[in-house]
C-alpha cells in the first residue's frame, strides 16, 4: 500500500478527507485517471458507490466482461478506468470507443479496421481498435446506441475472440477483456427490438448501476472540493475553499447533468474567482431557475442593470451596453446575451459588428 493509500484509508476512519491528502490525490495518477478518480468508489460516503468498489475488487482480476449503467455524466467512464487500473491487465492496452459518436459503417471500421481499398477513401489498411486493445482492455461507451448488424458482429468476437477486418478475409485472433457503459435502460431497448437480447446477457455477466448524483448528496463536498483542486492546480491560481453559502447551493441543486455538469461548473468558478479568494455564489454558474431551487436568495439584480451613460448616440449606447453586459458575465457570451435579453447568435453578430474583442477569446481561440 502506497503512502497516499495508507492516509487516505486512515482517514477515512475518521470520516474526514483533509485538504492535503485531497491535494495529493489530485496530483498523483494512476494510467489515465487520478489517485482521486481511481479510489473515489472507496472514500465515497455514498454506501451504493461503496458497494460498487467491493463489486470492483471482485471482478477487476477476473476476464468478466462488466456493463456499467447510469445517467449521462455519472462517472461510468472512471468506474470502467477504475477496474482496468486494478485488473490483471493494467499494464496493457486500455482502448476507448464511444459507440453514439460514429455512424453504423464507420463505428464498424473503427472496431474493426478495414483493408486498403474496402471502401471509397480506404487508401491504406487500419487497425481497429479491438486489434489495438489485444491483450487488454476495450471500453465500449454508450453501447444502448450502436446499430444491431454492429451488434451481432460484437457479440461474434466475444464468443469466439476472432473477427475479419471490413474488406478482408484473414481471421484475427485476439485477447480482449470487454468493459461497456450506458445511460439508456436495456430491457427497454430489447423490448423495443434495439438491442440484441443475446448480447445483453453475453455482456451482462457483472452489472454496476452507478446511481445519480442527486442520491448521493452526501458526496456533493467531495467531489466539488476535488475538482475545486484538480483545477486549482492546473490553472496555477491560489483559490480558496467554497464558501458555506455556495456549498450550500451546491449541495442542493439536483444536478441533472451528474458529476460532469459539477464538473465544468467548477471549472468555471476557478477560472472566474479572484486570486486569494474563495469561491462565492457570484462565481457559480447556475441559471435562475436552479439557482432558486437551489435555495439561492437576493441574486444581485442591480449587476444587471446599466449605469448611467454619457452619450445619447444609440451606436455608442449598443456598444457599451454590450462591453458591460460582457463584463458582468465575465466575458461569457451567452451569459451576457442572457443578461441582454437577445439571442447568442444576435450578440455574436454584434460584437463583430462592434469589433469588440478579449484576450481571453484569443486565446481561446489560438
Amino acid at each position: 500500500m502506497t503512502e497516499i493509500e495508507e492516509q487516505v484509508f486512515s482517514d477515512i476512519e475518521t470520516d474526514v478527507i483533509t485538504s492535503d491528502v485531497m491535494e495529493q490525490l489530485a496530483r498523483s495518477s494512476f494510467g489515465r485517471l487520478s489517485g482521486f478518480e481511481l479510489y473515489y468508489p472507496r472514500i465515497s460516503r455514498n454506501l451504493e458507490i461503496r458497494k460498487i468498489y467491493s463489486l470492483i475488487k471482485k471482478v477487476a482480476k477476473s476476464n468478466a466482461s462488466v456493463l456499467i449503467q447510469g445517467e449521462t455524466g455519472t462517472g461510468k467512464e472512471l468506474i470502467a478506468g477504475a477496474i482496468q487500473a486494478q485488473s490483471l491487465r493494467h499494464d496493457k492496452p486500455y482502448v476507448t470507443v464511444n459507440c453514439a459518436a460514429l455512424h453504423e459503417h464507420l463505428l464498424e471500421s473503427e472496431l474493426f479496421g478495414h483493408e486498403r481499398g474496402a471502401f471509397t477513401g480506404a487508401v491504406s489498411t487500419h487497425i481497429g481498435k479491438f486489434e489495438q486493445a489485444d491483450g487488454g482492455t476495450l471500453f465500449l461507451d454508450e453501447i444502448g446506441d450502436m446499430h444491431p448488424s454492429t451488434q451481432a458482429k460484437i457479440l461474434r468476437v466475444l464468443q469466439e475472440q476472432n473477427f475479419s477486418r471490413v474488406g478482408g478475409h484473414k481471421t484475427i485472433e485476439v485477447d480482449v477483456r470487454v468493459i461497456a457503459a450506458t445511460n439508456k435502460d436495456l430491457w427497454q431497448e430489447m423490448e423495443a427490438g434495439n438491442f440484441r437480447a443475446d448480447l445483453f446477457y453475453r455482456l451482462n455477466v457483472v452489472t454496476l448501476h452507478i446511481p445519480p448524483l442527486r442520491e448521493r448528496r452526501e458526496d456533493i463536498q467531495l467531489l466539488a472540493d476535488y475538482f475545486r483542486v484538480k483545477f486549482s492546480q492546473e490553472l496555477k491560481k491560489n483559490i480558496g475553499e467554497f464558501t458555506e453559502e455556495t456549498m450550500q447551493l451546491l449541495t442542493n441543486h439536483t444536478w441533472p447533468g451528474n458529476i460532469r455538469e459539477m464538473k465544468n461548473i467548477v471549472e468555471r468558478a476557478v477560472l472566474i474567482a479572484a486570486e486569494g479568494h474563495p469561491i462565492t455564489l457570484k462565481d457559480i454558474a447556475l441559471t435562475g431557475k436552479d439557482y432558486f431551487a437551489a435555495g439561492g436568495r437576493n441574486r444581485r439584480r442591480e449587476d444587471r442593470k446599466p449605469t448611467g451613460l454619457p452619450t445619447l448616440n444609440l451606436e455608442t449606447l449598443e456598444k457599451q451596453a454590450i462591453v458591460q453586459a460582457l463584463e458582468q458575465a465575465h466575458w461569457i457570451q451567452k451569459e451576457a446575451a442572457d443578461l441582454l435579453g437577445i439571442s447568442p447568435r444576435v450578440l455574436n453578430y454584434k460584437i463583430s459588428q462592434h469589433q469588440i474583442t478579449h484576450a481571453g477569446w484569443r486565446k481561446h481561440n489560438e
